[in-house]
C-alpha cells in the first residue's frame, strides 16, 4: 500500500490483519471505538503472541468530540514476595524465567476500564461478542505470520529451557513455519473464562486462582492476593500546546512526558523551514531526544516515588531554555544506554469521531518466557527493568510500578483532524512519534508514506545494547554523510527493518473523512468502512 486507506464510517489500524478485521466487524455491528479496540487487541494477543498478550501490560488514550481526553493505566505493580532479598547476589533481575515474571499483568484491567468508558457512551456490545475472534483463533488456530516464526526462531534456544515455553512455542520442537496453523487452546479456555465471567475474573474469582496456582507453581513471586489488589486507573493525560495543535500522551509511569517534550522541542527548532527527511530534520529529532532522555532516565518510574512532577518538562519556559541549548550542527555525546522493548500499537476511530490509541505490552520479544500450563498465558518481563539498588524511582520493591516504555500519543490539530499514532520498539517509540508527527503534520506527507519512509533510532531496541543512531536504508548518502560529519556514531540497517518498530496511524478530518496507514515492517493492516 502506498497511499493512506480511506474510510468513512470507522477504521482500525493494527500490526495484524486479523486483528483490525476483528476490530472493524464490532464497529460494522454498532459498536464503538472502544469495544473495537477490545476485540483488535484480544485478537492480537492471539495473533501476535511474541509481542503481546493478556499477561501483559497495557495503556490507553480515548478521546470523545467535545470532551477531555481520558488515559487509562493498566500497568501492574511487583509482587509482595518481589523483594530485593529474593534477587541477593544476583548484579540484576533475570530477564527471562519466574522469577522475571514479578509484576502483574494489567492489560485486561484496562480492557475492563475503557469498557465502563464505553458504556458511559452508550456502547452495549456484549463482552461475549467482543472476544468471539480471539477465542475461535486461539482454539482453531491461525497461519503463523513471517514475523512470530522469524521471533520464535531467534529465541528459541534462550527461551526453550523456560517452563511452558516450548510445549505452547516449539511445537514439535522447532519455530512454527510461518503460514502453518498455530493454537493455542488453553488460551481460548481463557478467553472463555472471561467471556463468560466477565474480565475481573482475571483477577478475582475462579481464573484468577487458576492464575495465581500456576504462577506459584513455576516460582514467580506474585499471589492471589497480588491478583485481587489489583485495579486499572482512569488518569489526566499530560499534554503539550504546539503550533500545529495539542498532543496528548500518559503521565508516568510511562515514557509519555519525554515523548512529548521531544515533540515540543523540534516546535521551537523550526522543522517547518527545513527539508523533510533531510540531516536537519534528523539531527534535532535526534538531538531533542538526548534531551528528553537525559530526564526519563534520571527520574522515570512509579509517580510515587518520584521526586520531580514530569508535566514540569513540558512548561514552556522550560521547552524554551531547552531548545535554546540544542546545537544544530554538532551532536551532543551519547554514552547512555536506557531500556529495552518490544509493544504493539493500534488504533480506532468510529462513525461518532471518538478516537482511540491503545499500546499493550509483554516488554521483551515473548516477556519472560514463562508460560501457564492450565492458562496458556505468557506472561511478561516488565518488572525485569526494574534496579536492583538502594535508591531511585525505578528501584525494585513490593508493590510498585516499573518504568514503562509504552506510551500511546493522540493528537487534536489545530485544523480540526484529530490523529492516533504511535508505535512498537522500546527506546524508538518517542523518535517514531517525532518522525511520523513531522512527516504528517509538519511536512504534509501522506500519512502511509510517513510510516513506509526510512526511519531510525537512537538506542535500543528489542534488547539490542548499542547506543548508535542507527539509519534505515533509503535515506540520500549525502544526508547520512552530514550525520556523520556532525558527530552521529552512525550505523546503516536494511530497509524496513524490525528494529524499527511497527507503527501505525488513524486520523479523522473535520468533514468526517478517515485515512490511516498501517506499518510494512509488520503483517499490519488497516480495516475500514
Amino acid at each position: 500500500m502506498l497511499r493512506a486507506a480511506d474510510g468513512a464510517r470507522g477504521m482500525v489500524a493494527a500490526p495484524h490483519g486479523l486483528a483490525a478485521s476483528a476490530g472493524l466487524a464490532v464497529l460494522r455491528e454498532g459498536g464503538n471505538a472502544i469495544e473495537a479496540m477490545v476485540a483488535a487487541a484480544a485478537a492480537m494477543a492471539v495473533v501476535y503472541p511474541h509481542m503481546n498478550g493478556l499477561g501483559g501490560d497495557g495503556f490507553w488514550l480515548i478521546a470523545a468530540p467535545g470532551a477531555a481526553p481520558v488515559g487509562i493505566d493498566a500497568c501492574g505493580a511487583t509482587g509482595s514476595a518481589a523483594t530485593p532479598a529474593l534477587y541477593a547476589g544476583a548484579a540484576a533481575i533475570p530477564a527471562r524465567g519466574p522469577l522475571a515474571a514479578n509484576t502483574v499483568a494489567g492489560t485486561v484491567s484496562g480492557w475492563g476500564e475503557a469498557l465502563a468508558l464505553a458504556a458511559e457512551w452508550g456502547g452495549r456490545m456484549k463482552l461475549a461478542r467482543l472476544l468471539e475472534d480471539a477465542i475461535w483463533l486461539a482454539d482453531t488456530g491461525f497461519p503463523a505470520s513471517d514475523n512470530q516464526a522469524a521471533t520464535t526462531a531467534a529465541k528459541a534456544e534462550e527461551l526453550a529451557p523456560v517452563p511452558g515455553f516450548a510445549a505452547t512455542f516449539l511445537p514439535g520442537g522447532a519455530a512454527p513455519a510461518p503460514g502453518s496453523a498455530f493454537r493455542n487452546p488453553a488460551l481460548a479456555e481463557t478467553l472463555r473464562a472471561l467471556a463468560r465471567d466477565g474480565l475481573d475474573g482475571f483477577y478475582r474469582g475462579a481464573l484468577a486462582r487458576r492464575i495465581a496456582a500456576d504462577l506459584g507453581r513455576l516460582g514467580a513471586p506474585l499471589g492471589a492476593d497480588d491478583l485481587a489488589r489489583h485495579r486499572a486507573l482512569r488518569v489526566a493525560p499530560l499534554s503539550v500546546e504546539l503550533a500545529s495543535g495539542t498532543v496528548y500522551n500518559m503521565p508516568p509511569p510511562t515514557q509519555g512526558a519525554p515523548a512529548l517534550m521531544i515533540l515540543g522541542l523540534i516546535d521551537r527548532l523550526g522543522l517547518a523551514d527545513e527539508e523533510p527527511d533531510g540531516f536537519a530534520h534528523i539531527h534535532l529529532i535526534v538531538e531533542a531526544t538526548k534531551r528528553a532522555f537525559l530526564l526519563r532516565n534520571a527520574h522515570l518510574g512509579d509517580p510515587a516515588t518520584m521526586d520531580v512532577d514530569a508535566a514540569g518538562w513540558l512548561a514552556p519556559g522550560v521547552l524554551d531554555e531547552t531548545a535554546r541549548g540544542i546545537d544544530r550542527r554538532i551532536a551532543a555525546p551519547w554514552p547512555q544506554a536506557g531500556p529495552d522493548g518490544d509493544t504493539i500499537w493500534m488504533g480506532a476511530v468510529d462513525a461518532a469521531g471518538r478516537a482511540v490509541s491503545f499500546i499493550q505490552s509483554l516488554y521483551w520479544e515473548f516477556g519472560s518466557g514463562l508460560v501457564l500450563p492450565d492458562t496458556g498465558l505468557v506472561w511478561q518481563n516488565r518488572g525485569s527493568g526494574m534496579r536492583l539498588a538502594e535508591s531511585g524511582p525505578n528501584r525494585l520493591a513490593p508493590l510498585r510500578k516499573p518504568f514503562h516504555t509504552l506510551n500511546p500519543p493522540l493528537a487534536r490539530l489545530a485544523d480540526g483532524r484529530v490523529m492516533a499514532f504511535g508505535t512498537m520498539g522500546g527506546e524508538g517509540q518517542p523518535q517514531t512519534q517525532a518522525a511520523l508527527y513531522s512527516r504528517i503534520v509538519t511536512f504534509g506527507r501522506d500519512p502511509q508514506a510517513a510510516v513506509g519512509a526510512p526511519r531510525w533510532l537512537l538506542g535500543r531496541a528489542w534488547g539490542e545494547e548499542t547506543t548508535s543512531l542507527r539509519i534505515e536504508e533509503g535515506f540520500e548518502p549525502e544526508t547520512v554523510g552530514a550525520l556523520v560529519e556532525a558527530g552521529h556514531e552512525v550505523e546503516t540497517v536494511p530497509a524496513h527493518s524490525d528494529v524499527m518498530g511497527h507503527a501505525g496511524v488513524v486520523i479523522r478530518h473535520p468533514d468526517g473523512r478517515l485515512a490511516g496507514a498501517s506499518d510494512p515492517r509488520s503483517n499490519g493492516a488497516v480495516a475500514a468502512w
